[in-house]
């Protein structure tokens, strides 16, 4: 019973509306006639790929080896489809686990060096699962300032005490770690290919200072895998660091060709990982066509690792190019290439232009990165051919000396 001169709070729903109301840059950018984001694709995801009804070049993809349309993977998945059906019905944990995912995993752990490897239906899911159960509210996290959102995201999720050195700054690096108590965990993650900036982790110093300090090293190749390493094999493996490395982390959503992600380590670690990571247990498993996707890129990788070796020419071809004519490309040496514009609207300027003129493109913006770093994401793939490359920089070329970028 409520007595009169009780008070009781109630949460208006109207908050919640004044709350999204004032959410208005969307709005805005689409008044100007410059919303670069959910544009609708029309075709498969290739170097070419059809956009309002026309032939449109793609240098937004993360299909950094090509291979969602390869014939094989293709058959492979409407195969587990066949076989399997479309989906599981259930998390990894109950009713949802398939001979094909163990299959899947003993395969990512062998290619990746590891004693053991667990699925998850996303790579997202793979960050916030794996980093909360690893780590107790008296341990430490360590992040590179520039880490994926996931990882930051899985931090949130962390009762773990979150420090972050300055990107790929080992000086920074080890004065975060002189901080951290010596008989607590100590868990340092970091991209090994950074998916904006495209540079490589310095995982030589960054594994010698984990050792110095008795810190696990996780690395996330979500952007490495297919692109560095032995036969594509990742960070890890292309600095000969793959023992050293605690957890490696990959999605398949890039080179795999598919959707989804899992993380490696030994088979303790795994072991305990399937008990305790919540975004596995208490999420569906990856579909069936999904992970016979995954396997069939695997066998591809290692049947034409010619990919890699195209992947690489095209990169190099165009990072020459492109500092040739002036852009600013920072530091980049991958597949992953920032074009810094360092202003907002003559980024959404740019995106938008490229796009009538038949070239997309990623445009990066604040608050994704600060407005000083705002940029173009051109990415490369080993199926882009050279003159797609030459038409694409030249019209980069073009609008960019139209809206004084160069």
């Amino acid at each position: 019973m409520i007595l009169p001169d009780q008070v009781i709070s109630v949460s208006h729903p109207d908050l919640l509306q004044e709350k999204v109301l004032q959410f208005t840059r969307a709005e805005e950018i689409k008044a100007a006639g410059l919303y670069p984001y959910f544009r609708v694709i029309e075709s498969d995801q290739d170097t070419e790929v059809i956009i309002n009804g026309k032939k449109v070049l793609m240098f937004g993809s993360n299909s950094y080896l090509g291979l969602t349309n390869h014939p094989y993977i293709k058959k492979a998945s409407i195969d587990a489809i066949n076989k399997y059906g479309c989906g599981c019905a259930g998390s990894r944990f109950l009713n949802g686990t398939l001979d094909i995912h163990i299959e899947l995993e003993d395969k990512l752990a062998e290619f990746v060096g590891k004693d053991a490897a667990l699925v998850f239906s996303t790579g997202f899911q793979v960050n916030i699962g794996v980093i909360p159960a690893l780590l107790g509210r008296h341990d430490y996290l360590i992040l590179d300032e520039l880490d994926h959102a996931s990882i930051i995201e899985g931090a949130r999720l962390c009762f773990a005490k979150t420090l972050k050195y300055k990107h790929n700054d080992l000086e920074s690096l080890e004065k975060v770690l002189q901080s951290c108590k010596p008989d607590k965990i100590k868990l340092i993650v970091t991209e090994g290919i950074f998916s904006m900036d495209g540079d490589i982790a310095n995982l030589p110093g960054i594994s010698n200072l984990a050792e110095k300090y008795g810190a696990a090293l996780m690395v996330d190749d979500a952007h490495s895998l297919g692109v560095i390493g032995e036969g594509g094999r990742g960070a890890s493996s292309h600095f000969g660091l793959t023992d050293k490395t605690d957890l490696i982390m990959g999605t398949f959503s890039k080179s795999l060709a598919s959707i989804g992600g899992f993380i490696a380590s030994d088979q303790t670690t795994i072991n305990y990982l399937k008990h305790h990571a919540r975004s596995l247990m208490f999420s569906a498993s990856i579909s069936p066509a999904a992970t016979a996707s995954v396997i069939a890129a695997l066998d591809v990788m290692k049947k034409e690792p010619e990919r890699i070796d195209q992947l690489w020419t095209n990169t190099n071809f165009a990072l020459t190019e492109l500092k040739r004519l002036g852009f600013d490309t920072g530091i980049a040496h991958t597949p992953i290439i920032p074009i810094y514009v360092r202003d907002d609207l003559k980024t959404f300027k740019l995106a938008k232009l490229l796009l009538d003129d038949g070239i997309f493109v990623n445009p990066v913006a604040s608050p994704a990165v600060s407005k000083e770093d705002s940029l173009i994401r051109f990415s490369l793939m080993a199926t882009h051919t050279k003159e797609q490359i030459e038409k694409a920089i030249e019209k980069l070329y073009v609008v960019s000396k139209k809206l004084s970028i160069i």
